[in-house]
């Protein structure tokens, strides 16, 4: 049994093709209430930041240290901070229950804070050295990336380690990033990026929030345009049809790896098969392990990306490689997780935080 959605489907003249966009039937939102309090003294802490990472909601609690959020059906990591305090991390769902939350911050043990940088390998002039590097390996080299900025780059501070060959850039804020191509302002509360030379993998975890730009008639129309185009075949797109059984409708292909082969095979040719895909209180269980190859139809892949991979310019699609450890769990909105359990590989892995759009971004 699939979710029951209502789809909507709008012709898209410039895309030239069909688009679904889910209309939930009953209840589109949901709310989320509760108080932010000092575990030690029980006292509510007023200014503590609240919201949920990746999108465009977020607020501060109260004289009482209570809060409301009124969010879009789905899923979201809440994130709820206090400086001097340590992050607190809550999933939240239309499914889940989300009133009179009571979320108690524990203060940050600054001993253990200064014995990490007594012992590291900070680099004194890091970004000179490294900046670029974190740039395109964060941001990305997309077009896109290249109409991003960093406001705040003495925010941030890099260590390498000789011994391991690692890179790792943490930051003393916010790290605010402007995306000019999509019109995003993004408070991103970087924990940390971290670089292995040997392995050639990077990995960062933190936590976004995203501001709509201000802007004349002219940029919103840009933007509005540059989003659909950033969102068409993206993993956000993949998951949303995923959920709601539109992937063949909207151009996705899945194939399998088969170990012992080594070779991809059509192996979903349908994805929504019990043994794959089963739903559970309006979440949909991907039942799967392994490897799988998405590709993308509707769309070429980007000039710039066949030209920096060396792949021939007439290639058909976009396609990314997806690394599953034993299945994931998918939101209405195309959250899903647990997102550590998904490695992407191929055209998904090159679009990087530049190609970003929140999780209550919704195609006009």
């Amino acid at each position: 049994m699939k979710p029951s959605l209502i789809i909507r489907f709008l012709f898209c003249a410039g895309a030239g093709l069909l688009l679904s966009l889910p209309l939930f039937s009953q209840d589109k939102y949901f709310t989320i209430s509760g108080q932010v309090l000092d575990q030690k003294t029980g006292l509510p802490m007023p200014g503590a930041s609240v919201f949920c990472q990746n999108t465009t909601m977020g607020t501060v609690s109260n004289n009482e240290g209570r809060f409301f959020l009124r969010m879009g059906n789905g899923g979201y990591d809440m994130v709820v901070s206090y400086t001097g305090y340590e992050t607190k991390l809550l999933r939240v769902s239309n499914g889940s229950k989300n009133d009179s939350l009571h979320i108690e911050l524990k203060e940050q043990d600054k001993s253990m804070g200064e014995v990490v940088v007594a012992g590291s390998a900070l680099v004194a002039d890091g970004w000179n050295k490294y900046g670029q590097f974190f740039f395109d390996n964060f941001i990305g080299t997309t077009p896109n990336a290249g109409k991003c900025t960093i406001e705040n780059k003495e925010a941030l501070k890099f260590y390498f380690y000789k011994k391991r060959n690692k890179l790792k850039v943490k930051c003393d804020s916010n790290l605010v990033i402007v995306n000019n191509a999509l019109g995003y302002r993004i408070k991103y509360q970087l924990d940390s990026f971290v670089y292995e030379y040997g392995s050639d993998v990077g990995s960062s975890a933190g936590y976004p929030f995203f501001e709509e730009l201000s802007g004349s008639p002219e940029q919103h129309e840009t933007w509005k345009q540059n989003r659909l185009d950033t969102y068409l075949g993206s993993r956000l797109h993949f998951m949303r049809c995923w959920y709601d059984s539109t992937l063949h409708d909207e151009g996705f292909s899945i194939e399998l790896l088969d170990s012992a082969s080594n070779r991809y095979a059509p192996a979903f040719k349908d994805p929504y098969i019990d043994k794959i895909y089963s739903v559970d209180s309006g979440e949909v269980n991907i039942n799967i392990n392994g490897r799988i190859r998405v590709t993308y139809t509707n769309r070429p892949s980007d000039k710039k990306y066949l030209s920096d991979f060396k792949f021939p310019a007439d290639m058909k699609g976009q396609i990314s490689l997806v690394d599953i450890i034993g299945g994931f769990t998918i939101d209405e909105n195309g959250y899903f997780y647990d997102q550590t359990d998904l490695t992407n590989i191929g055209y998904w892995s090159w679009k990087k935080f530049a190609e970003t759009l929140p999780y209550d971004y919704l195609p006009e």
